[in-house]
């Protein structure tokens, strides 16, 4: 009777069918498993992270070791290396002329990125309401000015700019400025940078605008039909569903700028070499001419990681209030 009992109150056993799914394991997706497949996405970025490390650290870590060495023609030839420590830094931060620059740069770089971005945005919300046929049109006029070769449209505008000949004087000669006949766009300060700010600008519009432009296609329509629903206009509807969507592709695009206008050489240099009587230097074109224009290598590499920590701190400054703002939005 106590069998009987026994058998009557034990659980029955489970059955496992073939057909049952088998407990998690490594080969499942378990933990295990999860383990194992961490490391993948980390070998697809080592072949770009060593690129990066040779073609752009090694040869951070060579300038930064020059800029602490006296290197010049003699050292050069007779294959010395003398250390001077940080001589080199000393004597540029306590030089009138690179506080002087720096100011320049800064300028320079503010004022050409506050253009390129209001007149890309601008031409690439007029993308976004052209027509096929006029759109078309224009982004294949944008594609080709971006993808113009800079020394060659450097070129272009040195010969629209030129005194006897340029294109820009002519015409204005014939619109009745005579006075502007023969006139020198490189022989004052401000005209020079006239010339270069239009140059940069013209070559990164494109850029901004095309990017722009297929931002606006991702914004939902439906947006749009209700903003005009509730009686917004072409204003309110930009502020209110426009830009909020454009505003990370703003940031992004604007931190791009920033760094590309900041570290221009070839346009500057091919102008003018920064002149008229070296008012036209910005930093890069500055550690050229102190480096290896006067054959002071170590004071050019001085400067030029000088001008990458000036950089590291405008963009560091950027990205903080940029940070700052969306924390106030939410």
């Amino acid at each position: 009777m106590s069998v009987q009992t026994e058998r009557t109150d034990t659980a029955p056993a489970p059955v496992v069918r073939k057909t049952d799914p088998a407990p998690p394991g490594p080969a499942a997706g378990g933990p295990a498993g999860r383990r194992r497949g961490v490391p993948a996405p980390y070998l697809l970025l080592l072949p770009a992270l060593l690129a990066t490390v040779v073609l752009l650290g090694w040869p951070l870590v060579k300038n930064g070791l020059l800029s602490f060495q006296n290197l010049n023609p003699r050292q050069l030839i007779l294959h010395l290396t003398e250390w001077n420590g940080v001589d080199n830094y000393t004597e540029v931060l306590g030089s009138s002329d690179f506080w002087k620059v720096v100011q320049r740069s800064v300028v320079f770089t503010a004022v050409n990125v506050a253009l390129i971005m209001v007149l890309g945005t601008l031409v690439g919300l007029l993308l976004a309401r052209l027509g096929k046929g006029m759109r078309l049109l224009l982004m294949l006029g944008l594609v080709l000015a971006w993808a113009m070769p800079v020394i060659a449209a450097t070129t272009v505008y040195q010969w629209l700019f030129a005194q006897r000949f340029g294109v820009v004087n002519w015409i204005l000669d014939a619109l009745g400025w005579h006075a502007m006949a023969d006139y020198n766009w490189f022989g004052s300060q401000l005209s020079t940078f006239s010339v270069i700010t239009l140059l940069i600008v013209w070559q990164s519009v494109p850029f901004v605008a095309i990017n722009l432009y297929a931002a606006t296609t991702t914004i939902p329509k439906e947006l749009y039909e209700a903003a005009s629903l509730d009686g917004a206009g072409a204003w309110t509807g930009f502020t209110s569903v426009t830009f909020p969507f454009l505003r990370p592709f703003l940031w992004a695009t604007t931190f791009l700028e920033v760094i590309w206008v900041f570290k221009a050489f070839p346009q500057i240099f091919a102008i003018n070499a920064g002149g008229p009587d070296r008012l036209t230097e910005t930093l890069p074109i500055y550690a050229f001419v102190e480096g290896p224009g006067n054959q002071h290598y170590g004071m050019g590499s001085a400067i030029s990681f000088l001008t990458i920590l000036i950089l590291l701190g405008l963009t560091a400054y950027y990205l903080r209030t940029v940070l700052k703002q969306e924390e106030d939005e939410l």
